[in-house]
């Protein structure tokens, strides 16, 4: 089943056929955005403007690719904390620990 968008929309769009984000295949974002709609092409397709990190893709996706976005805000979870602070900085220690058994000599 398609989803039931239109133009000005907001939509995520699936990094299945991205060749050009960073790191391991499993760890990245299964989709990207949000994109505004400019232009419906028929009922199985949408253009809208990528942002400058995914330029050389064409602008055009099968809406199979694409799925609406739904902007959370506070006033649907007002409970939820927002994290200002920086993550803690955890120091290591200067010397390593020693080797106490080889398990398996190097080849």
């Amino acid at each position: 089943m398609e989803p039931d968008i239109k133009e000005v929309d907001h939509v995520l769009v699936s990094t299945l056929n991205f060749n050009n984000t960073k790191g391991p295949k499993r760890m990245r974002d299964s989709f990207v955005g949000p994109f505004t709609i400019i232009y419906l092409i028929g009922n199985n397709a949408v253009e809208f403007r990528l942002m400058k990190e995914f330029s050389m893709k064409p602008p055009v996706f099968s809406v199979s690719l694409v799925k609406p976005y739904f902007q959370t805000g506070e006033d649907k979870f007002p409970s939820r904390k927002k994290s200002t602070t920086p993550p803690d900085i955890v120091e290591v220690e200067d010397s390593p620990r020693p080797v106490r058994k080889i398990i398996r000599p190097g080849r």
